[in-house]
Formats: structure tokens, sequence, C-alpha cells
């Protein structure tokens, strides 16, 4: 993996409007410098940041995560999956060090997230070292507006409206490649690094094989910020809107949804 990543970017443009699409990783490790050259320029012409989500208040979170992410039915998570499945999650929870139970009160969505979490942090990926991070520490610096777009509710929702049978089908796939996360972590990281766009959006993907899943988590969204990109495009100014890197490549990319509103993405060489 390189220690200086040249991650892929993209602009849109008309006569008094210019948008970048940069596509991040939510999760790094330190020491990695990816905020210079074309990116830099990119966010230095800036007036607006454009994430997915502007993070709220710790208080706030743990009241939309009790609502959104708390099975309120009674049934524990390991109850609602089969003796097989349920077996092999015990097994994964013990082989991470964890308490079989600790996820039980999860609605399995949830608990999904937070176990493919645990073996990426085990190998010193941060959060706080993810790409919207440090754009945001930024954006706060120069005093640049920051938009979401969307509510973190809203967000948290898309996962917790999920048929409860695709959620498990989410979570026995989370347990099935838990032992490979963190290797294709670092796979994931190299595309990105290395602006290999279709690579990247295979593995990114990989976990939405489920049509549902597909649908809820990739193109209902991409389509509602191409939206929200058009209706941007009539007002003057430059935006640098930054999301995951999987939003950006493959047949239902933003890009894609921009071109059938006629603004063509055009990428930056660097």
């Amino acid at each position: 993996m390189p220690d200086d990543p040249d991650p892929a970017l993209w602009v849109i443009s008309d006569d008094d409007t210019t948008i970048y699409l940069f596509g991040t990783i939510h999760l790094l490790k330190p020491g990695l410098t990816w905020f210079d050259e074309a990116v830099k320029t990119a966010f230095d012409s800036s007036e607006e940041l454009v994430i997915e989500m502007i993070q709220p208040a710790p208080a706030e979170m743990v009241k939309i995560v009790n609502d959104l992410a708390i099975d309120k039915s009674g049934i524990s998570l390991r109850d609602k999956l089969t003796p097989d499945d349920r077996a092999h999650y015990e097994q994964t929870m013990t082989d991470l060090s964890l308490p079989v139970g600790s996820f039980d009160p999860l609605d399995p969505w949830f608990a999904s997230v937070n176990l493919s979490l645990m073996p990426l942090l085990k190998s010193g990926y941060d959060s706080n070292q993810g790409a919207e991070k440090s754009l945001v520490a930024e954006a706060e610096a120069r005093g640049l507006k920051i938009v979401g777009l969307e509510t973190p509710r809203q967000q948290l929702g898309f996962f917790d409206n999920l048929p409860e049978e695709v959620q498990i089908r989410f979570l026995n796939f989370t347990v099935d490649s838990i032992k490979e996360s963190a290797e294709g972590m670092n796979a994931m990281v190299a595309h990105w690094a290395n602006a290999d766009v279709e690579a990247l959006a295979e593995m990114m993907n990989a976990g939405l094989e489920d049509k549902i899943l597909y649908e809820t988590l990739l193109v209902n969204r991409n389509a509602n910020w191409a939206e929200w990109v058009a209706k941007r495009m009539k007002e003057p100014g430059t935006v640098f809107l930054a999301v995951g890197a999987g939003h950006l490549a493959g047949t239902d990319s933003l890009q894609a949804f921009l071109a059938k509103k006629d603004y063509n993405a055009e990428r930056i060489e660097y």
C-alpha cells in the first residue's frame, strides 16, 4: 500500500458552478498522506463541504441508536438465528474475545456493523483517521459551510427498515467473511490509494449481493444524491462532495445517475 495515496477525483462544472466528487474510506490507518495534490487543490478552491451525514452530539447519537438499533421484540439476537448460524456466530464472537451475548439486545443489522469493525480496529484502522474526519476538521478550521446529504436518523433508518430476514443474511455474511476482513480492508485501501475504481467497487459492494440490501444502501441513496447535486448545480459556487468510495464506482454509481440528468463527471488525472 502506498504511503502517498492518490485517490480518484471527479468534477462536474458549468459556467458558475463546480462540484468535485471524492470517494472516501471511512476507516484508515495513520500515516497516509492523501490530502495533497489535486485533492487539496480542489478542496482549497471550495466554499462548501458536503458529506454523507454530519456526526451528531454523542447524547443525540445514543438516542438514535436506542430508537433504531436496539431490538424491541424481546427476542435475543442469537435466538433469531438457525442452530448452525448461531454456532458459527458464537464461535466468531469467541474468536474475537467477545462475550457471546454481547450483541444479544441489538438488531441484526447493528450487530453486523459492530462485528465487522472489530478485526479492523484490532489491526490498526481508526475512524478518526478516516477521510471524512480529516475533511470536516479542515472545513471547520477554514469556516466552510458543511452540509449532510442525510441525517443520522435517516442513515441508520435505512438499515433499520430492512426486513429482518435481510438483516440476518447481512449478519451471516459478516460472520462468514470476518476472518478475511482485515486482509480485505488492506486490499480495498490499496485500490483506493491507487485510484483503481472498478476493483474498489467490486470489493466494497461484495457484501451487497442481496438485492434489497443493494437497492437500499447503494442505488436509492445514489439516486437521491444525484437529485441533490442536480439541484445544487443550479446555484453558483464551488463544492467538495465526499462520500464513501463505493458510491462513486460501478454501474449504479452517483456519476451514472448524474449522467442520466446530462451531468457528466470528468475524472481529474493527477
